[in-house]
């Protein structure tokens, strides 16, 4: 089931707004039904693993008070995964980002995942989409 991009863009406003209270800037939030993708500057004093922490605490939470606009959503997954980018390729992380459903009816999240880990030196290993 497809999610209304209006409750969609209702929880990318939420999540960017936990970025900001952690002194970090969000550049660009989307995804589809299973997996959201940030770009974001991260603050320096910011650890990522806090941020993400609170992201999927926050997030929960808010979700669970609109459950009527995410009936399905069980819970973020334990894992998550994080890459840095050159700032040369900003604008195409940006475009990547912004069309995930595009992208996402050519390659499955699994398809996708495997391919980034798998280009970062990462070892792929299933239980990393639990």
């Amino acid at each position: 089931m497809t999610l209304p991009l209006t409750s969609c863009d209702q929880l990318y406003r939420y999540i960017a707004r936990v970025v900001q209270n952690s002194q970090s800037t969000p550049l660009v939030i989307n995804g589809i039904e299973n997996h959201i993708h940030l770009l974001i500057n991260l603050h320096p004093s910011v650890r990522l693993s806090d941020l993400v922490r609170d992201i999927k605490l926050s997030t929960s939470q808010w979700i669970k008070q609109n459950s009527e606009s995410f009936p399905h959503f069980r819970g973020w997954g334990k894992e998550y995964g994080a890459f840095t980018y050159a700032l040369r390729d900003k604008e195409m992380v940006v475009n990547y980002i912004k069309n995930q459903r595009v992208h996402h009816q050519r390659e499955t999240f699994e398809e996708e995942y495997r391919k980034h880990l798998l280009n970062a030196g990462i070892e792929w290993n299933e239980y990393r989409l639990t």
